[in-house]
């Protein structure tokens, strides 16, 4: 009897650790749940990466953000409303890793992705992909090839896209920062200027 008992509480006890080391990632039958925010998901459905509106009553709207590699997925997903001009649009922002190795270099690339949504009309509005590639690298100091040093760099592409408290979209990296805004009537951002960075 004693037995039982402890075998019964052995198998509650593992099932409670199971279930919940399994909440990082949220399924919905044949989907997962990278984000959420209000009424709007990011969840990646087979290999496609979509952003999911739940609308009144039982009618859905997705956008296609992505479609991966079968390997591949996307990481550390974020949703973030924004107002500008008026209106509420979302900037859903996700990292993708990629390394290259051969036996001298690795390249371990993190892309960070920012996508801005206008959700109501199901249109993206402004893709930013801002490169971060740590790069080790292995020099030889002889000819022979029996004394080396191992190099690190950090190589950056692209911008960073931040929305300020306008709700305009800043492109910014060291050497340049572009300024855009949202036109209403046209359904998109633009270029409103473009210059040097700020030092800070």
């Amino acid at each position: 009897m004693k037995k039982t008992i402890l075998l019964l509480v052995l198998s509650s006890f593992s099932t409670v650790i199971f279930s919940q080391s399994n909440k990082a990632v949220k399924k919905t039958g044949s989907a997962s749940i990278f984000a959420k925010s209000d009424n709007v998901l990011a969840e990646m459905s087979k290999n496609k990466f979509y952003l999911l509106v739940t609308n009144k009553g039982a009618k859905k709207d997705t956008i296609l953000m992505k479609s991966f590699e079968v390997d591949k997925l996307p990481l550390e997903c974020k949703i973030e409303p924004f107002t500008t001009k008026g209106i509420t649009l979302h900037k859903i922002t996700w990292l993708e890793k990629k390394t290259m190795q051969t036996k001298l270099k690795t390249e371990a690339a993190v892309t960070t992705v920012s996508v801005i949504c206008d959700i109501a009309s199901k249109i993206k509005l402004l893709t930013n992909e801002q490169i971060t590639t740590k790069i080790t690298e292995v020099h030889f100091l002889d000819d022979k090839q029996t004394v080396s040093e191992t190099i690190d760099r950090i190589r950056n592409e692209g911008f960073e896209c931040i929305v300020n408290k306008q709700g305009d979209v800043v492109l910014k990296n060291k050497a340049k920062e572009n300024k855009m805004i949202y036109v209403p009537a046209d359904k998109k951002f633009v270029l409103t200027s473009a210059g040097s960075s700020k030092k800070k």
